[in-house]
């Protein structure tokens, strides 16, 4: 009689993949459809658009369903080791994965909307530039490997154009190739060609209008930084917790 059998862990009862095949103790979690449904957490009145499941022992992100109404992804403190099938989120604006085991910066192209990204304390030794999306304005790689690459801010601020934010620096400021000034104001001096000999006299109404255009790119910048300022103060937040012993 050895009475009735020990019940599954919860994350198993709730259909999850267990990985590990017994390499640990306490086999890691797969992301899946259910656990969104189940874990994610709706107690904190969180908006519907943003997914959190922080601390919840994710060792991988399985196939998912599509999820255009999700703009911001939590996943930090976990163990997730590959960042993959993330193309089920093609609206996604900010995606934190601080704290993981990630050793690579992959399959992140197609969140071709992603404006925040938090890498911060992996295992990343090399960044491939490319692997990036051009989208960015806002990356964190601090407590990575990668981060002491020779060149590594210069080779960062190559690749993305839009950037405003790199491991909590603002780049404003900083030289980009072909010159100083960001990519907005470029595409609003784009519209706008030097004036001919015949407008030499009314340079002052271009000088205006470039002002007037350059002031409109900064409102937009400023109102980008506004909206994750408070994300970063979270994260701040976070990785006090995390680097807590």
């Amino acid at each position: 009689g050895q009475g009735p059998s020990k019940p599954l862990p919860a994350m198993a009862e709730q259909g999850e993949t267990l990985c590990g095949d017994g390499e640990e103790a306490f086999p890691g979690v797969t992301l899946s459809d259910r656990l969104i449904l189940t874990r994610s957490r709706p107690r904190e009145l969180l908006p519907l658009s943003t997914i959190r499941l922080d601390r919840e022992n994710i060792s991988s992100i399985g196939k998912l369903q599509n999820l255009g109404e999700i703009h911001s992804l939590y996943l930090q403190q976990n163990k997730i080791e590959k960042t993959e099938n993330l193309g089920c989120f093609p609206n996604l604006r900010f995606l934190c994965l601080a704290g993981n085991r990630i050793q690579r910066v992959e399959n992140l192209l197609p969140l071709a909307r992603l404006c925040a990204l938090d890498l911060s304390h992996n295992q990343i030794q090399v960044l491939d530039t490319e692997e990036l999306p051009r989208s960015l304005q806002l990356l964190d790689l601090t407590g990575n490997e990668c981060t002491h690459q020779q060149g590594y801010r210069e080779l960062v601020l190559a690749a993305l154009p839009n950037l405003l934010h790199l491991d909590a620096q603002p780049t404003r400021g900083e030289e980009k190739e072909g010159g100083g000034s960001s990519s907005s104001e470029d595409e609003d001096d784009a519209l706008l060609p030097e004036p001919s000999s015949p407008f030499t006299v009314d340079k002052d109404f271009f000088a205006d209008l470039r002002r007037e255009l350059a002031g409109r790119s900064q409102r937009r910048r400023r109102e980008t930084l506004q909206e994750h300022q408070a994300r970063l103060e979270e994260l701040q937040e976070r990785r006090e917790l995390l680097l807590d012993p």
